[in-house]
């Protein structure tokens, strides 16, 4: 596989690609330089924000709900323009939102965590209907965020806590039973960040640390792996026109010199062509 660069433009913290299937564009975060990226025919574009930014799913060809450390907002692509949806931990400045993604039913899953990666200072959400939902609490990085093919089982990590857990889903999308640790990587070290499953139910993990894209069966076995030469990916998606590109957001945060210069696509935007075939990003509805 030949890992190519998407985009040069280095992110402090590259996180939430979303591949746009009416668009058929990118986009991806810089939370900590609270941007919004994408690239046209036109060459690279971007917006920056009062306040960081981590998420989005696509409403229409226009706009975008995008996740901010105290909202959901509507984002008009055309105009650069937004609209306040929902407060999102509004009243707490010590935390900000992170890895989120559309779920099949329409609903869209957010998680929270602390600005310094304090233990156990997010939650995971659900927004559906008008409504923000907590799902769970006591989070350290919340990531993972993805669903299955038939729209009946939800994958979700905590990165600190070297855990991703699955949870069935009812019919309107929301979990039933009990969280099933799914993958255990607490003996290993493995940092699972964002993630995304292709059309076969394949789990395609970005590996903090780990200077690769994991892909995980559906019983759990490891089954591929995309070396990369960053040692911090933060999240896969699927795009291209047969959505067999995988682009993967990277970070910067925290390395030192001699890593960088050991790492110097570390930050930029990458993409590799794959033999999977991914799903289209599902529609939020509002």
């Amino acid at each position: 596989m030949n890992v190519e660069v998407f985009d040069d433009r280095a992110c402090i913290l590259g996180e939430g690609p979303l591949w746009h299937p009416v668009r058929r564009q990118l986009f991806w975060f810089d939370i900590m330089g609270r941007r919004l990226m994408t690239r046209t025919q036109d060459g690279p574009l971007e917006w920056r924000f009062d306040r960081h930014v981590s998420a989005a799913g696509w409403i229409d060809a226009d706009t975008l709900l995008v996740a901010s450390e105290t909202d959901l907002f509507r984002f008009d692509v055309s105009t650069g323009g937004e609209r306040h949806v929902v407060p999102l931990e509004a009243g707490n400045a010590a935390t900000r939102s992170n890895d989120g993604r559309a779920d099949p039913f329409g609903g869209f899953w957010i998680g929270t965590m602390g600005k310094n990666a304090e233990a156990g200072a997010g939650a995971l959400y659900r927004f559906f209907r008008g409504e923000v939902v907590q799902l769970r609490d006591g989070i350290t990085i919340p990531n993972a965020t993805c669903f299955a093919p038939d729209g009946r089982t939800a994958y979700f990590a905590d990165t600190a806590a070297h855990l991703v857990w699955r949870i069935a889903l009812d019919g309107e999308g929301w979990p039933e039973g009990d969280w099933e640790v799914w993958l255990d990587h607490r003996e290993t070290g493995i940092a699972a960040d964002g993630a995304v499953v292709d059309a076969d139910g394949r789990f395609w993990c970005a590996e903090w640390g780990g200077s690769r894209v994991a892909c995980y069966g559906p019983d759990g076995a490891l089954v591929d792996e995309i070396p990369l030469s960053v040692p911090q990916p933060t999240c896969p998606a699927f795009g291209g026109p047969d959505l067999s590109t995988i682009h993967i957001t990277s970070a910067r945060q925290g390395l030192p010199g001699e890593a960088m210069d050991r790492a110097p696509q570390s930050g930029m935007t990458l993409s590799v062509r794959v033999k999977a075939k991914g799903r289209p990003e599902h529609r939020v509805t509002s």
